[in-house]
């Protein structure tokens, strides 16, 4: 991995800046006086309705939902307005953790509801829907989307659809000087295409580029940038601790 003289005194974090001031970012900047700026290079955009339309999916041809974000609830509510469907009583619901599932209460009254929880991660709903053979899925996702589930259905027979209701765009980041950094830190592959995206000319010269898993790292080194930090590493399982490590061997 490339590493450059000019040590890092700006860092740039491709997410939203935490509500909490206890972010292990804002002890980083402290305990080694890094100005630390965030800024989301990724945002969600709906599938419009009409064309969605143009896909001929009705809602009410199922009996239960997957979701695996609250994204997905949004907009599969957002679609379900538009064509003024209501989702039936015995709609069955299966919610990809605690969270997704009270967020339903944003749209229906959940208790009244036939509720399926998983504990954390898509592949937790997989022994839920194995207990439910019979139902007919509809699978609201985003066009970037994670195979455990659609795998798991089309190997066992499961009736299912998938219904691309949103989508990951760059955001504009026209208000930013990407070269007044020192660093810049990326957590999937959108990111590093926005970046690509907003800056076509992009020449990365001293800045050093962090990824977070290796889908990300593979993302900067096939746009032809230079990788200084990869996390998650043994010896530092977050991007706080990966980037610390690299500052702290650059102070020697």
């Amino acid at each position: 991995m490339k590493r450059q003289n000019k040590k890092v005194s700006r860092l740039l974090i491709s997410q939203p800046k935490p509500a909490s001031n206890k972010s292990p970012y804002f002890k980083l900047s402290e305990a080694y006086g890094v100005e630390v700026n965030f800024k989301q290079f990724i945002k969600i955009e709906g599938v419009p309705f009409k064309e969605f339309r143009k896909e001929k999916i009705d809602f009410l041809d199922y009996t239960a939902v997957i979701f695996t974000s609250r994204n997905a609830v949004d907009y599969y509510f957002e679609i379900c307005a538009e064509a003024k469907v209501e989702m039936p009583a015995d709609m069955k619901y299966f919610c990809v953790s605690e969270q997704t599932a009270n967020y339903l209460q944003k749209y229906i009254t959940i208790r009244k509801r036939k509720l399926f929880v998983g504990n954390k991660t898509a592949a937790d709903l997989i022994p839920l829907i194995a207990k439910h053979p019979e139902e007919k899925f509809i699978f609201p996702c985003s066009d970037i989307r994670k195979g455990e589930i659609p795998k798991y259905l089309s190997e066992n027979s499961i009736e299912y659809t998938e219904a691309v209701l949103y989508r990951t765009v760059a955001a504009d980041l026209s208000d930013i000087d990407v070269h007044a950094y020192d660093m810049i830190a990326f957590f999937s592959p959108s990111g590093v295409n926005s970046l690509k995206t907003n800056f076509p000319d992009f020449q990365q010269g001293d800045v050093r580029i962090a990824a977070f898993g290796p889908t990300t790292a593979k993302a900067v080194e096939d746009n032809g940038l230079s990788l200084n930090i990869q996390a998650p590493m043994p010896n530092a399982p977050s991007m706080t601790g990966a980037i610390e490590l690299y500052i702290k061997d650059e102070l020697g």
